[in-house]
């Protein structure tokens, strides 16, 4: 957590998928206090419940997950309240929901995934793009710091990474930092 604050990440996703219950709330607790420490924005993964005991700033939700518009309900009008989506179909459906934006996914092959759904592709985050309209668009799924700004370019709005940030010549810190410099930088172009 620090180092990505250090970094320079301004949302940060507590994803654990195979703690107990407890366990993960244990270790969001702590999350959650080191983020408000660092100033960062931070969301649990999957468990609107334990975002709304910890005050987390929102939750982001799969398709499996309790559904959104009980999430709004649950956390209340200024929560962040992602979702995702696998295709353009499930993207358009997403964009009708009380949701803060859509996740797009998986858009390269990823590794973070036991079962990855189907990938998106650029070409598919375009088609994305255009089916959900304004409303914010992440895209997720095998991003790195070399295809990141093509994603942004496809109309992403922002990048969802993990294996990104564990490149094993530099730091967490510094590989947060080198892809939000992309990122800047594929956004003022």
């Amino acid at each position: 957590m620090a180092q990505l604050s250090e970094g320079g990440a301004r949302l940060i996703q507590i994803r654990e998928k195979y703690l107990a219950p407890r366990d993960f709330f244990r270790e969001a607790q702590a999350a959650v206090a080191r983020s408000r420490a660092a100033g960062t924005r931070i969301i649990i993964n999957d468990r609107a419940d334990i975002a709304l005991a910890l005050r987390a700033d929102g939750v982001h939700l799969g398709q499996d997950d309790l559904p959104p518009d009980a999430a709004r309900q649950l956390l209340g009008a200024d929560a962040i309240i992602g979702f995702s989506t696998h295709n353009p179909v499930q993207a358009k459906l997403a964009a009708q929901l009380p949701l803060s934006y859509v996740a797009i996914g998986p858009i390269f092959a990823t590794n973070s995934k036991c079962n990855p759904d189907a990938i998106v592709g650029i070409e598919g985050l375009r088609r994305v793009r255009d089916a959900v309209g304004d409303i914010p668009l992440v895209a997720i799924g095998g991003i790195t710091i070399e295809n990141a700004a093509a994603v942004i370019s496809a109309g992403a709005d922002a990048v969802a990474v993990i294996g990104a940030l564990f490149r094993e010549e530099l730091s967490i810190s510094e590989n947060a930092r080198r892809l939000l410099q992309v990122l800047d930088a594929s956004q003022t172009s």
